[in-house]
């Protein structure tokens, strides 16, 4: 193998292993790689596939992974089409990577919306007038994903949105990082400005995600305040 190159192997389901032509491709890359690059890499190799490109999701080693994720030599690129029988449209997922708003508003947007409301909870540098230096989240990941998945439920059940998604990092947040991201689709932006506030908040209350705060002199656990209240 070239110096500064890596190989992974790609592989691809459903209609997007029809379009590629194939369901297996040893992929070389320049070192630093991620999973745009990989698929963007794919999409010159088999032009077809961009126009599924919004409704794609990746995963890598058998965990789901955005776009931003870095591969390494010999990973698995795994890409996935909408799963049959699923509510493939909305999106709900756990990171320790750095949230792709872009990509995120790209998978859920299509023709029907005339509004997209997207929040972006940030790490802020003080609490309270108390200095923070970063943040660090943890979570029961399956339940979360769960949870996340039922405020979605609700968000269609009171509001005619098109589309909703929620993706939480765990891990280390840096000030001004991005912790959640929620983003939802409608054909107008009333629906979608009252359904995003309604998710954010039921997120707060339900979601098995913990915030742990650090400070120059110590570290505490954050309640949830709209919980307690």
């Amino acid at each position: 193998m070239a110096e500064g190159k890596i190989k992974i192997t790609v592989l691809l389901f459903g209609q997007a292993r029809e379009m590629a032509g194939g369901q297996s491709i040893t992929l070389e890359l320049d070192h630093p790689a991620t999973v745009a690059s990989a698929f963007n890499a794919i999409k010159s190799l088999h032009p077809k596939l961009a126009a599924m490109e919004r409704s794609l999701m990746f995963a890598v080693n058998e965990e789901y992974a955005s776009l931003s994720h870095a591969l390494s030599d010999g990973d698995n690129l795994a890409i996935l089409p909408p799963v049959s029988g699923g509510q493939s449209e909305d999106i709900f997922e756990i990171t320790r990577e750095p949230i792709d708003i872009a990509s995120l508003r790209a998978r859920l947007l299509e023709g029907s919306s005339g509004a997209v409301v997207i929040f972006d909870g940030v790490a802020r540098n003080n609490t309270r007038g108390r200095p923070t230096l970063y943040l660090e989240y943890e979570g029961y990941t399956e339940m979360a994903i769960k949870t996340m998945e039922q405020i979605g439920r609700e968000v269609h059940e009171q509001w005619p949105i098109n589309r909703v998604g929620i993706i939480h990092r765990l891990g280390r947040i840096e000030i001004t990082e991005s912790s959640v991201v929620i983003c939802v689709t409608s054909a107008h932006r009333r629906v979608a400005f009252e359904a995003c506030q309604y998710a954010i908040n039921r997120l707060k209350k339900i979601v098995p995600i913990w915030k742990k705060e650090y400070f120059e002199d110590g570290a505490v656990w954050v309640e949830n305040e709209e919980a307690r209240g």
